[in-house]
């Protein structure tokens, strides 16, 4: 019987971290220790249980069939320690600080106008918003939720769909009495394309034409760091953006903005997930409250929250 000096429940939630993000550097940005200590508490784990668990190398580590074992044992584990105390907690409030991170259209469309009624019902949670349309590592910012517009890459990250947008060219009525109303992808050379400048922004306009999708390339006198911008710029009259059809519905409604080329708009949308650490389904409880509270009030198609 392990020594009650020991706290088992932590060394498997460290060693399950050290398996589900694959690696002692990412185990310790996520339980805020260093490496050295993870990988020196893996070490007497295996020694405590006499047996290897990993087989490491300079470049991964590889679960040994033991280590396969006590890893899918561990993540049951943490899951009923979780669900016990839910339920011994059922009716004490989520507490804690809650860092997200969001891209901005959502952040500003969506996130904050949530943020009073999400706190009146969460009083014990206090949040931390950052808002980017940079794509950031969760683990290195130590963010628990990030919501991110967009194809999702391969990760070790749980994703939670909050729904998708169709994207629409718009322009301002000044503008385009200024410059005219482009009939034709072709015609769209001649006019100024606002464009962002951050990593994952597309390199052009993909538009039906003669029967197939083509790109039209982003060249204009101003690009931004984020979507939010773009549609500022837009409405100011500096260009035509391709903005989510969120962003410029109320805009489109009060001919601020007018939408361009709407017949060779291609129909592709932009899906937008809530991204966490949390496999196993051990997810803290302000973690959690906040993900239901983003499923229930959050309806991208309607543009405001439901």
């Amino acid at each position: 019987m392990a020594s009650p000096h020991h706290n088992r429940s932590g060394e498997l939630e460290v060693f399950v971290r050290v398996i589900e993000l694959g690696g002692f550097s990412a185990a310790a940005r996520a339980c805020g220790m260093t490496p050295s200590a993870v990988s020196k508490l893996v070490a007497r784990l295996e020694q405590r249980l006499g047996t290897r668990l990993v087989n490491r190398s300079t470049r991964q580590l590889q679960l040994t069939p033991e280590g396969c074992a006590f890893y899918e044992r561990g993540v049951r584990i943490l899951a009923d320690l979780d669900e016990a105390e839910r339920c011994a907690g059922e009716h004490s409030a989520p507490r804690g600080r809650l860092r997200v991170n969001a891209n901005v259209p959502f952040g500003h469309h969506f996130l904050l106008p949530l943020v009073p009624e999400f706190l009146e019902r969460h009083p014990d949670i206090s949040l931390d918003i950052v808002l980017t349309d940079e794509v950031i590592d969760i683990l290195e910012q130590r963010t628990d939720v990030a919501v991110r517009a967009g194809p999702l890459k391969s990760s070790n990250l749980v994703a939670r769909k909050l729904g998708q947008t169709r994207m629409v060219i718009v322009g301002a009525p000044a503008y385009l009495a200024r410059r005219g109303t482009p009939a034709t992808p072709d015609a769209l050379l001649t006019h100024n394309r606002l464009g962002a400048n951050y990593v994952r922004a597309q390199p052009g306009w993909p538009l039906r034409h003669a029967d197939e999708t083509i790109v039209v390339p982003v060249t204009g006198n101003a690009q931004a760091s984020d979507g939010e911008a773009l549609h500022r710029l837009a409405v100011a009259g500096l260009g035509l953006a391709r903005l989510a059809a969120f962003q410029a519905r109320d805009d489109i409604a009060a001919g601020r903005l007018l939408p361009v080329l709407e017949h060779c708009n291609p129909g592709d949308v932009e899906e937008i997930h809530a991204v966490y650490v949390g496999q196993g389904g051990y997810l803290p409880l302000r973690v959690r409250a906040f993900l239901d509270f983003l499923a229930e009030r959050v309806d991208i198609g309607a543009r405001h929250p439901s």
